[in-house]
């Protein structure tokens, strides 16, 4: 027994060590020839303790007062998402989806709680300094695109390069444009372009900044179906090719069903949070 323990916690010494850790049949080997069970646990506890969590929200509260009422949109909420991971938040309208998702990407301020995105405390920056975050971390897309019209699709890409000091802005804008299939529509304004084309230009927006976290509220929710199938393809295609963390908001089952995890709001409170191995219905 004291050989089969001195054995795992060599395996665990290795995972925590190399700089490439091991997947099981690369090094676990020995432990779970001997002990399966136990080896296995032990490994999935240290890979888990191991992963980067990414956003973590604590208690998180959002009020507005409306005369002498005040109107709770999110009740005590608390969540953490593994930096890598793809998750969807569902549940009737009114429930605090929106809200939510301005909260975790910087855009609002909670009332009362603690937003940690990127190992920083959202409540403690400044204006200056959550733009900044935004920036560097943040890719975000908009139900209604928030296109500026007064700049091509090329331009509008262009946008939080140069916010960046980049080099070779042009050149990276106009390859995201050629992957999201619109490298031949990259001079026109958002006036010309159909509604699937300026959801398209703002999906390359938002994977611009090569951002570690994705935020995306209802990116479908004014398409047609045909167009929101090829929409939801892009999304997912260059969020694995980019390994950007996704966290979306939507009214659509099929859609919620390709995340990895499912948290269900409802009157601002989270009412459930798991997997997507359980069915969705009534979302």
């Amino acid at each position: 027994m004291k050989l089969h323990a001195f054995k795992i916690r060599i395996q665990v010494f290795l995972y925590l060590t190399s700089s490439q850790p091991f997947s099981k049949g690369e090094g676990q080997e020995e432990v779970l020839s001997f002990g399966e069970d136990l080896g296995e646990v032990l490994i999935q506890q240290v890979k888990s303790n191991h992963m980067e969590t990414i956003l973590n929200l604590q208690q998180v509260s959002k009020t507005y007062k409306s005369g002498s009422r005040v109107l709770t949109v999110l009740d005590n909420v608390s969540f953490a998402v593994q930096a890598g991971s793809a998750l969807s938040i569902v549940g009737p309208s009114g429930s605090g989806k929106t809200t939510l998702l301005g909260l975790c990407a910087g855009l609002d301020r909670s009332s009362s709680g603690n937003v940690e995105l990127q190992h920083m405390q959202l409540e403690v920056l400044n204006e200056d300094q959550l733009a900044s975050v935004r920036n560097k971390y943040v890719g975000f897309i908009f139900q209604n695109f928030q296109l500026m019209p007064t700049l091509t699709a090329l331009e509008n890409v262009m946008v939080p390069l140069e916010l960046r000091g980049e080099k070779k802005v042009r050149a990276r804008s106009m390859d995201l444009l050629d992957k999201v299939g619109l490298a031949d529509r990259s001079h026109h304004y958002p006036a010309q372009l159909s509604g699937g084309e300026q959801q398209r230009v703002s999906i390359a927006r938002a994977f611009a900044n090569r951002p570690r976290i994705l935020f995306a509220d209802e990116p479908t929710g004014n398409l047609d179906a045909e167009t929101s199938g090829k929409i939801v393809n892009l999304i997912f295609d260059l969020n694995k090719e980019a390994g950007t963390t996704l966290l979306l908001v939507t009214h659509n089952a099929e859609l919620a069903a390709r995340t990895q995890r499912i948290i269900h709001l409802k009157g601002g409170k989270i009412v459930a949070d798991k997997p997507t191995t359980t069915t969705v219905s009534n979302i």
